[in-house]
């Protein structure tokens, strides 16, 4: 198939058709199309995506954007999914180490000006990562945040050009902890410290319970999204 002539259509009438479909159904819909062009992403916030799919495309590709900013615990997190789960981990890393980019661009860029930051040490390794494949598969939900309420679980990615799938889009919060819980999934230890989501360290802060889970992510500047999913 050739996906950038296609991909589009393919994309918009598999969101239609899959809409009510479970995520396993979408996961064995998109590895059924794509084949070994098909890979995923994961920050590690959790394994909740690399449960779901590596019982249904084991040894998947996964790519995880290492930024030089996480964590311990996100890279922790990363290493114990590796060891535990079938499934080839992809490392991707910025063209510029974290010290060449306080040499090149000035320290603390991440503070001054966080949208090029995260183009540099995210979108464009990220570009980079995906080029090989036809489609990935991400962990995107609704209910995340206002600038997703409208994500479809196959969407067409125009920018990199390849489909997308989302296949727990429709999911909701209850339905992440009780996946959770009922199969032992892996847990990045921060998110029982006060960071239900994860980012580089510099640029995420606690949230009080009760609070959008997304409010300490880039806190004060007014961005929510990395560009990653724009």
């Amino acid at each position: 198939m050739n996906v950038t002539v296609d991909g589009e259509s393919l994309a918009t009438r598999a969101a239609a058709e899959l809409e009510e479909a479970s995520a396993q159904e979408i996961i064995e819909w998109a590895a059924d199309t794509f084949g070994d062009r098909l890979c995923m992403t994961s920050s590690m916030a959790d394994a909740l995506m690399v449960d779901l799919v590596s019982k249904v495309v084991p040894g998947i590709d996964v790519i995880f954007l290492d930024t030089g900013y996480h964590f311990a615990e996100t890279i922790g997190t990363r290493d114990a999914v590796e060891a535990v789960y079938p499934i080839n981990l992809i490392n991707v890393e910025p063209r510029r180490t974290v010290a060449e980019q306080d040499r090149d661009l000035g320290p603390r860029l991440h503070g001054r000006n966080p949208n090029i930051c995260c183009y540099l040490r995210k979108v464009e390794p990220l570009q980079r990562a995906l080029e090989p494949y036809d489609a990935w598969l991400s962990g995107l939900r609704r209910d995340e945040a206002v600038t997703r309420r409208d994500i479809g679980v196959v969407q067409w990615d125009a920018r990199r050009q390849m489909v997308k799938v989302n296949p727990i889009a429709r999911w909701t919060q209850a339905d992440v902890d009780a996946y959770m819980a009922e199969h032992g999934v892996m847990v990045n230890p921060l998110q029982y410290d006060g960071y239900p989501s994860i980012g580089c360290a510099p640029c995420t802060r606690r949230v009080e319970a009760g609070a959008d889970p997304r409010s300490g992510r880039w806190a004060g500047t007014g961005k929510t999204e990395c560009g990653i999913h724009l």
